[in-house]
This record gives C-alpha cells, sequence and structure tokens, in this order.
C-alpha cells in the first residue's frame, strides 16, 4: 500500500509505537497510513508513528476487514483457520505477519468440557517491546473470530529468543533479505 493522508472522521483511539502509550486522535485530524496490514492500520499523526485497531476502521474511512473461512465443520476448530488469522496479525513496525516473522513458536487446539480452547506461545523480536501487549490483544482478537473458537490464551516465551534466522524465505525477500 502506497501512503494514503486521511482526515479522521471521528475521534479514535490510537497507540504510539513502539512505547505502546495510548492516546487518542481527535475527528477532523489529518493523519497519514504508512501501513494498513491485517485490518489494523499504522498512521503519522503529528510526527508520532500510531496503531489504529481495525475496529476504529470508520474512523479513518476505512472498513473494518472481515474472514471468510472455509470449511467449517459444526463444533470444532480447523487449525488451518487459526493460522489464517495468525497471518493477518502484524507488528506495526514491520510489514510482514507474525507467522512468517517466526515468532509463533506453537499453536495447540483442546477442548476444556464443551469449550474450545487454542493455546498460542509466541515471542517477539525483541524482549523489551512495548507492542507486546498489543500484539498478543490481536492475537487474541483475530483466532477468537475463527470459526468454533472459545477461548484464545497466549503466552510470550523469549525463550529460544528471537532471531532473523527464524524469518520465513518469504518474509526475507518481502524484507529485501534476500
Amino acid at each position: 500500500m502506497e501512503r494514503e493522508v486521511v482526515l479522521t472522521k471521528q475521534e479514535c483511539p490510537a497507540l504510539l509505537v513502539p512505547s505502546g502509550t495510548e492516546v487518542t486522535i481527535p475527528a477532523d485530524t489529518f493523519v497519514t497510513i504508512t501501513q494498513a496490514l491485517g485490518g489494523c492500520f499504522t498512521v503519522v499523526v503529528n510526527g508520532n508513528l500510531a496503531r489504529v485497531e481495525g475496529k476504529y476502521a470508520e474512523a479513518l474511512g476505512k472498513k473494518l476487514q472481515e474472514f471468510n473461512f472455509a470449511e467449517v465443520k459444526e463444533g470444532e476448530v480447523n487449525e488451518a483457520h487459526v493460522y489464517e488469522a495468525l497471518r493477518e496479525v502484524y507488528d506495526p513496525e514491520i510489514p510482514v505477519n507474525i507467522v512468517e516473522l517466526g515468532l509463533v513458536y506453537k499453536v495447540a487446539l483442546h477442548k476444556e468440557g464443551e469449550r474450545n480452547i487454542v493455546d498460542i506461545q509466541m515471542t517477539l523480536t525483541a524482549p523489551g517491546c512495548g507492542m507486546g501487549p498489543v500484539i498478543a490483544d490481536d492475537v487474541k482478537f483475530k483466532v477468537g473470530r475463527a470459526p468454533n473458537v472459545d477461548e484464545v490464551r497466549v503466552d510470550l516465551v523469549f525463550d529460544p529468543p528471537w532471531s532473523n534466522d527464524m524469518l520465513s524465505e518469504e518474509a526475507k525477500l518481502q524484507l529485501g533479505m534476500l
């Protein structure tokens, strides 16, 4: 996506990148959308980089992203759907999804009574990343929208530590590392 300057239609909450500090962007403010991936937006507002969650897309004159999951079986969670949702989660500073970045270490599907639980073990590119809780919440939100998922649990771990070696070939190509 090329950068796009838009005028906010209403005030909307945002998080400064990389600190994760909450801010409110007033209505009728010019922002530059620098990244619109996974249904979330990275914008420049008043010289600061900020992340706007997809649920506030209308404030930017955009639409909330919808998922169209194929082959839904009643009562079952499909691991492919979980990964499809995970591929829609992006670090606001890096235009590559968290699966291709190698941040997802483990996905486990199980039942607790009648509830379908998805446990995800993942890491961040840096342990002190202020956007870590935001990315984890985005994982919970997007995977939670997959069919038949009742609960998503995210465990942020830092062992093994993330390194560039964990990038997929696609990510390396996209980031110009090949």
